[in-house]
């Protein structure tokens, strides 16, 4: 018989399979223009008249063979290049919300890179506008809730951060926290303490990428000088058992994102995934796509990939993953509690 942790294609159980795709859950860290298909990629180069430098949808698509973050991360604001009217903003946002809602999500929480945008001169009023008229069709249309969060992006300077919040005020209401992504490397988050201090008194909520290519000491000060109340990643945190007693302890959230970790050589198999150690270790760990797009599957198939190189894990563990997810989502305890019964009811009808 194929070992599933060594073969990640083999099929998992149908009623496993089942539970995973339909239980009720939230999406936390997802990346929205790392959502951008090759295939919408194209239309809105055609629609907008921009040159890419790749013939066809497939060559683009074999351009995915990454090495590490920053391989990725040249490819990914090459690809956002399309985007530059508020309706681009809108269809790869739907696209997503489509996507999503196949695979079980009642609520997502989108990070958008604001600087990728503006910097090439598109309005911040388009970036917000679209994903906002987004977020009300799909909750609309689709059932699902949503919220936004303005990432900075860490290999550019504190003062474009500042600059980036201040530009952003006048749609306050439209975004819920502020994160940190890009690159880690020279870039630890203490660069940023001033820019999330302001964050806070302003109210918003606050989330960092960390410990992902950087070390378990970014998940620290992540947490003792940003004040974020997730980190997105911080599968490195197993390198420093008391920093995974405290996130245990503390009920920190980590927004992990399995099929990235892989395809960024973070790991070298899916086998090898810190996930199901820090969810044995009481560690409120959730799962997420980060930038479905380029790496090979919105939720479900971070789900789907997760258990079958982990055979261990089965129903106990999906039920306490997406509870997991539900609660460490910024919305109201009413709500909350809505979701985690549907939840149970979910379970019990498996």
């Amino acid at each position: 018989m194929t070992d599933r942790a060594l073969d990640p294609l083999d099929p998992l159980d149908p009623d496993l399979a089942r539970l995973l795709r339909t239980m009720p859950k939230a999406e936390l860290h997802v990346h929205i223009e790392g959502t951008l298909e090759p295939e919408l990629i194209f239309e809105l180069a055609q629609r907008n008249g921009v040159a890419l430098p790749y013939p066809s949808v497939e060559s683009l698509r074999a351009a995915y063979a990454f090495t590490d973050l920053q391989s990725f991360l040249d490819l990914y604001y090459a690809g956002a290049s399309v985007l530059l009217a508020e309706s681009d903003f809108f269809d790869m946002a739907m696209a997503y919300y489509r996507r999503a809602a196949a695979d079980g999500v009642v609520h997502a929480e989108l990070f958008f890179d604001p600087q990728t945008h503006t910097d090439r001169g598109v309005p911040m009023a388009a970036v917000i506008g679209g994903l906002w008229r987004a977020r009300a069709e799909a909750e609309r249309t689709l059932g699902i809730t949503s919220e936004l969060i303005l990432c900075f992006l860490r290999h550019l300077s504190e003062a474009a951060a500042f600059e980036t919040l201040e530009a952003a005020m006048p749609f306050r209401d439209r975004f819920v926290g502020v994160g940190l992504d890009s690159s880690e490397r020279g870039h630890p988050p203490e660069k940023f303490a001033r820019v999330f201090a302001r964050a806070g008194e302003l109210g918003l909520h606050r989330v960092a990428h960390a410990g992902e290519e950087g070390p378990a000491e970014y998940v620290r000060t992540a947490l003792d000088l940003l004040h974020v109340e997730r980190i997105d990643h911080g599968v490195r945190a197993v390198d420093d058992q008391a920093l995974v007693e405290r996130l245990a302890r503390e009920r920190i959230p980590l927004t992990v994102c399995p099929l990235s970790n892989v395809k960024l050589c973070v790991y070298g198999s899916m086998a090898e995934h810190a996930l199901p150690a820090l969810l044995a270790r009481g560690v409120c760990v959730t799962v997420n796509s980060d930038d479905p797009a380029y790496f090979g599957g919105y939720l479900y198939a971070n789900y789907e990939a997760l258990f079958a190189a982990h055979p261990a894990m089965g129903v106990r563990e999906a039920r306490r993953l997406a509870a997991n997810s539900l609660e460490a989502s910024f919305v109201g305890a009413g709500r909350k509690a809505v979701w985690l019964g549907r939840l149970e009811e979910v379970f019990a009808g498996g």
